[in-house]
């Protein structure tokens, strides 16, 4: 089998990866469904994108670090399928909600919400499983597949998702449909999850009860400088430069006056970059910071220059770069937080990193749904990526300060020598 795809020899993993590919792909029409429906309902598009966004990304904030000590205390494959289920739901109502025309903004706000709840437990449980099914030397494979997967269904779910709004009508009823799936979808993986092979799972003895759990986790990853370095990374990214779902929808019908179709092939020219960047990441047998710094800092740099694009064509050629650029820095992040950290405290290393780096959205996201309104969507592009350069810059100075030898101390002995 070629190195690229060698974790898929694994059958568990085969499995859950064939899971994965459906209801990611469902993911990606909801996506662009839940943000054209938020066009539809409200006049304020910029405040209304960035608040919905914020609502859907608040729960990881709040709940990571409880969320990273459940996953370290119950079983993975269990937890997933509850989870799964937790984010069907919302989902559901939304769908249903869209489709018989009583949708309204506040029901996008509070589903939106609810669905972030089921995600903040998903994410740790979900990055750290994925250890529990490989071999250690495989891990970086499998992150890499992980994503791979989760981009190409990022590469068909946009599009797909603007053909059938543009079917149903373009209006509200069509995203609802289009949710509905994501609805469904969510069947796949709690059906492969019952499928595996438990026998199989290098599974870590549940963490025991007690005080202090998450404070450990917290002085853990505290007393490591490179994991530091990651997390200042990929906070600054997250908050202000990975907001592609805003950037795009602002971008594509305020600045080149283009509809759900051109909106959604958006998402996919940029999924055609971020697939490349992960099998690209699946290769890779060793990660190290050094490639995390460099990435984010190009990432800046394209988004900058996908702020000041001429045409919409441009801006769309621009997107594969973006998507490369942008997933060979989290892929890079994603497995050197795994790879460099202990089996027990990697379901709360874990839900610090995604705390860290999606929590962010709440903050980062509606501040620049306003800026949006306020100077034209263009800003949010070239102050996301000025902000993200600016921040990786100053998290790589503060990282070789905190690495760097200490000077003998020079005593009168030695002096007078």
């Amino acid at each position: 089998m070629s190195p690229t795809f060698r974790s898929l020899a694994n059958a568990n993993y085969r499995l859950y990866a064939a899971g994965g590919v459906v209801s990611n792909t469902g993911t990606w029409m909801q996506r662009v469904a839940q943000d054209w429906l938020v066009l539809q309902l409200s006049s304020n598009a910029g405040s209304a994108l960035g608040i919905t966004t914020g609502l859907q990304f608040l729960p990881i904030l709040l709940l990571s670090p409880f969320a990273g000590l459940v996953a370290d205390r119950v079983p993975k494959h269990r937890l997933l399928q509850l989870t799964n289920l937790g984010m069907a739901l919302p989902a559901l109502v939304l769908g249903l909600l869209a489709v018989t025309g009583t949708a309204q903004i506040w029901h996008v706000y509070v589903l939106a919400f609810v669905l972030g709840i089921s995600s903040a437990f998903d994410a740790p449980a979900r990055q750290s499983f994925v250890s529990e099914m490989v071999e250690p030397e495989d891990l970086s494979n499998a992150v890499g597949l992980n994503s791979a997967s989760f981009n190409a269904a990022r590469l068909v779910g946009p599009g797909l998702a603007g053909l059938l709004i543009a079917a149903f009508g373009g209006g509200v009823a069509g995203t609802g449909w289009v949710i509905l799936f994501n609805a469904v979808s969510y069947a796949a993986p709690i059906a492969t999850l019952r499928r595996l092979d438990v026998s199989q799972l290098d599974t870590p003895a549940p963490m025991e009860r007690g005080p202090g759990a998450i404070r450990a986790g917290v002085s853990y990853v505290r007393n490591r400088p490179d994991l530091m370095l990651i997390l200042a990374i990929v906070f600054v990214a997250g908050t202000f430069g990975l907001n592609f779902q805003l950037t795009s929808a602002l971008m594509a019908t305020e600045v080149f006056g283009k509809g759900p179709t051109e909106y959604g092939m958006l998402g996919t020219f940029l999924a055609v970059g971020s697939l490349t960047g992960a099998l690209l990441a699946a290769r890779r047998e060793r990660v190290r910071h050094r490639l995390v710094v460099g990435a984010a800092l190009v990432f800046g740099a394209v988004e900058v220059v996908s702020g000041l694009a001429p045409t919409y064509l441009t801006f769309a050629l621009l997107a594969p770069v973006l998507g490369l650029t942008s997933l060979t820095m989290i892929t890079a992040a994603n497995a050197y937080m795994q790879m460099s950290t202990e089996s027990g405290m990697r379901g709360r290393v874990m839900a610090l990193y995604l705390m860290v780096f999606m929590g962010g959205t709440p903050v980062g996201a509606p501040v620049l749904g306003w800026i949006g309104e306020a100077f034209g969507a263009r800003w949010t592009l070239l102050l996301g990526g000025g902000i993200t350069m600016a921040g990786v810059a100053l998290a790589a100075v503060a990282y070789l300060v905190a690495t760097r030898p200490a000077r003998p101390v020079l005593t009168l002995a030695h002096a007078s020598e």
